[in-house]
Order: structure tokens, then sequence, then C-alpha cells
């Protein structure tokens, strides 16, 4: 039986995810078993890889961090691109809160913290299957935070990343996030 992570959240029973990465559509039963794979030749046997109910969107729940995750996805990258087939884009996730907008902002706020006060930040919202508004979440969220905005290229990205009942939320710099259809360096 194939559970969906959005479907998981009952009351306070929060699925914890630290990882959404995606792949093409109708890949996903590939993409599972792939990144199930990947972490565990990362160290991480037991995570919890799982497919949701958007079309190229997989999550994962793992003890690793999710920031050395993505740098290992890097470094693969550069040295073994044909590990990595199906797995896109990599995503990590500090948070997950329940699509509330005061849960978002509650969240953003303690974040957002890390931002240095001279440098920048953008809001990055990717909404799936909800109802709330991009710019009701951009307005809220922006207000606690005190840093310079720079939409073009920030030093950091708020990344808040909407998928039902569930959201992650991350505040990265823009090199977190990593592609496999990019050429990826070692940073």
């Amino acid at each position: 039986m194939i559970t969906y992570f959005y479907e998981v959240f009952l009351g306070e029973d929060l699925k914890k995810i630290n990882l959404i990465v995606t792949t093409f559509r109708g890949q996903e039963s590939v993409a599972v078993s792939e990144l199930r794979d990947l972490l565990t030749y990362l160290g991480d046997p037991s995570a919890e890889v799982e497919m949701t109910k958007i079309s190229g969107l997989i999550t994962a729940s793992s003890s690793l961090d999710p920031f050395y995750i993505v740098e290992k996805v890097r470094e693969i990258l550069a040295s073994e691109p044909w590990r990595i087939g199906s797995l896109l884009r990599f995503i990590p996730i500090e948070e997950t809160v329940p699509t509330k907008i005061e849960d978002i902002v509650n969240t953003v706020e303690r974040l957002a913290k890390k931002i240095p006060e001279d440098s920048s930040f953008r809001i990055t919202i990717e909404k799936r299957h909800t109802s709330l508004s991009s710019q009701e979440i951009i307005k809220a969220t922006a207000e606690k935070i005190s840093r310079r905005v720079d939409l073009e290229n920030p030093d950091y990205i708020v990344l808040i990343e909407i998928i039902g009942g569930v959201t992650g939320i991350s505040v990265i710099k823009p090199h977190h996030i990593v592609s496999t259809m990019k050429k990826e360096t070692v940073s």
C-alpha cells in the first residue's frame, strides 16, 4: 500500500520530511527506488521515501541532514553523474508545519533569524493542492523579516513548499537547491 505523505497529517501527527525531490512525470516509482538507494549509499538505509499525489514529486524523511544530502548529491553529480538518473531537483526542508498561515509565519520568523543583517532575501513559494493565497503568505512572512529584499540575486531564499495540508519551510542559500539538469560543481 502506498501512503502519500500529506495524507498522514491528522491533528497533531504531522509527518516530518526533510527533503523534496522532483522527477519526470510518470517516473515516480523509479525515482522512489533511486532515492532510497541514494540515501542508503549516503548512510541512511532506513530513510522513508514516499510518492505524493503530485506528479513528479517525492519526499523523504531521512536521519541525514538535508544540507549534507544536497552537498553529497552535488559531489556525486561532479564525479559519478550516472548514479543519478531519474532524480531532477533536490530541495532541503528544515521544518514541516500544518498548512496554516500562522504556523508558516511563526516558523519563517524563527528560521529567518539566521539571515545576517547585511544580507538580502527573497521569498519563494511553491503551492500544490491548497487555496491559500501566495500574496497573503508573502505579505505576512515578509513583515517578520527585517532584511533587504532582492528578488533577482538574493543572499538567502525563504522557501515555502506547500503540499496540501503540509508545508515544508527552509531558509537557504540559492546553491542549496541542486538540479541534476544543470552542470553542478562542488562549492
